[in-house]
């Protein structure tokens, strides 16, 4: 695994735009925020792409050179281009890590890799968020506490329509009593998923130290290992040539 994957952090830059609060919370965006929290973590080769830039900045060349791509979008899922959810698509399944953060459960890109509707229950408020631990052995969670508290957050809650998450690594509880899978680990074809709820674009979510923690953490996580290959046997209409022997 590279110790210094190539991380392109991907932001809908819609908000801090359309909203002078979000822009004053987060000058640089809140993609601008995530990038510096990895730099923050050492990691030296991060780029930023948002949805504006041609071909929203995700262009062949710039996935090839992606080994992690983190993605937050909330009020323009429909205006992300098919053709670039299906080369994202490809490239997750070739080997490439994806971190799905906070609101972008509902991108086209998530549902598409989950096969459904991503839908949860929700409500903006001031509560405050703790995060339980619950797989404290994971490569996530590595350098935390029991649990992060986050003051103020927007509350998401169960029922969550994912699959069953491959390794679970957080819990979310709010102090209206609901609960949420907050950390989920999946993995399709090569490549490793990873959502994590926290980051309303109204709290500065993404300058907490523990976040940012677990974001350095998940793209390490995710980063490809240049595992084997899929051996691709012929198909029946295709002449057998017998395998060689050992």
């Amino acid at each position: 695994m590279d110790s210094n994957p190539r991380i392109t952090v991907w932001g809908e830059y819609r908000h801090e735009l359309s909203s002078p609060a979000v822009g004053k919370l987060y000058p640089d965006g809140m993609h601008g925020a995530v990038a510096a929290g990895l730099r923050e973590h050492g990691f030296t080769r991060v780029r930023t792409a948002t949805l504006d830039e041609p071909e929203h900045g995700l262009t062949d060349a710039v996935l090839a050179e992606t080994d992690v791509l983190t993605w937050w979008g909330h009020m323009a899922h429909e205006a992300v281009s098919d053709a670039v959810v299906n080369r994202v698509h490809a490239r997750v399944q070739e080997g490439m890590g994806l971190l799905v953060l906070h609101s972008a459960h509902y991108s086209k890109i998530f549902k598409k890799l989950m096969g459904t509707t991503c839908e949860l229950r929700w409500r903006e408020s001031t509560d405050n968020e703790r995060l339980w631990v619950v797989d404290p052995s994971h490569a996530i969670a590595e350098g935390l506490g029991p649990y992060i508290d986050i003051e103020r957050e927007e509350m998401y809650g169960e029922h969550f329509d994912v699959p069953a998450p491959e390794a679970l690594v957080f819990v979310s509880w709010f102090k209206g009593g609901e609960v949420f899978r907050s950390g989920c680990c999946y993995s399709r074809g090569r490549g490793k998923i990873f959502y994590f709820r926290p980051g309303h674009e109204t709290y500065p979510t993404y300058f907490h130290a523990d976040v940012r923690k677990v974001i350095a953490n998940a793209v390490r996580w995710a980063a490809p290992s240049h595992g084997p290959k899929q051996i691709l046997f012929p198909s029946p209409a295709a002449p057998f040539e017998a395998l060689p022997e050992h």
